[in-house]
C-alpha cells in the first residue's frame, strides 16, 4: 500500500485569536511532496489544529486524486496531543466548536481515508507545518 504522511499544524495568536494552518505532505521515504498554508481568521488554537488536518486531508485527495484515496495509507502528525487523542477516542471532545470538525475529520476518514492513522508528535518535529501556519498567520496581518 503507497503510504503518505501529513505533517499539520494550526495555531492562533491570542486564544482566541488570530489562526493559520500549516501542512507538509510526505511519501513514505520522506519526500516532499507538497507545501500549503492558509489563513483561518480569529478561532482558538484547537480550532486551528482541526482545520489544518482538514486542509492536509483535503490538499492529499487533491493530490492523489479521489478514486486513489480509500488505497493509499495516510498517518497524520500532529503536535496537538489533545486533538489526537479526541480522534483516537481516549479524550471526550469538551468544546462545542470542536464538535463539528471532529465529525468532518471522521467522515472524511470514512469517505475517503479509511487507512488513516493519527500520530502525536513533538513539537520540534513539526517545524515546517508550524512555520508555514506563523506563514499563514503574517500574511492574514499584511
Amino acid at each position: 500500500m503507497e503510504k503518505f504522511i501529513i505533517y499539520t499544524d494550526g495555531g492562533a495568536r491570542g486564544n482566541p485569536g488570530l489562526a493559520g494552518a500549516g501542512v507538509v505532505i510526505e511519501n513514505a521515504a520522506g519526500g516532499k511532496l507538497k507545501e500549503v498554508h492558509h489563513a483561518l481568521g480569529v478561532m482558538t488554537n484547537n480550532e486551528a489544529e482541526y482545520h489544518a488536518l482538514l486542509l492536509g486531508l483535503a490538499t492529499l485527495k487533491k493530490l492523489v486524486g479521489k478514486k486513489r484515496t480509500r488505497s493509499v495509507g495516510v498517518e497524520a502528525r500532529l503536535d496537538s496531543e489533545l486533538v489526537v487523542r479526541q480522534l483516537k477516542g481516549e479524550y471526550q471532545i469538551k468544546e462545542e466548536k470542536l464538535q463539528p470538525l471532529f465529525i468532518k475529520v471522521w467522515n472524511a476518514r470514512a469517505a475517503d481515508f479509511p487507512h488513516l492513522t493519527f500520530r502525536h508528535i513533538p513539537r520540534e518535529e513539526n517545524r515546517e507545518a508550524d512555520r508555514l501556519a506563523n506563514r499563514a498567520m503574517d500574511e492574514d496581518v499584511l
